[in-house]
């Protein structure tokens, strides 16, 4: 069985220390959101799981799929509560 390594960063400290998680490519990415979180003592269900440039993750993904479309450093974002929405100003 085939496995890939994420290095997911915790984006809440400023020290940024971050953890390297191995796991099955089969492996659904929410069990590696869940483990990150749980590592980090953070909580699973509020966090989410990002890019190194900002990018959000679906987590009903496989570890392989992520692994091969956004790579190995991923940062966790704890206490994240959904999507973020930008305000259209109208320019004068």
């Amino acid at each position: 069985m085939a496995k890939v390594a994420f290095k997911v960063t915790l984006t809440s400290d400023p020290k940024l220390p971050f953890k390297v998680f191995n796991v099955p490519e089969e492996a659904p990415f929410s069990a590696v959101l869940k483990l990150a979180a749980e590592e980090f003592k953070a909580p699973a269900q509020t966090s989410a799981i990002i890019t190194y440039y900002g990018e959000g993750i679906n987590p009903s993904q496989t570890a392989g799929n992520v692994f091969r479309r956004y790579g190995s450093e991923l940062r966790l974002m704890p206490n994240f509560w959904g999507e973020v929405t930008f305000e259209r100003r109208a320019v004068s």
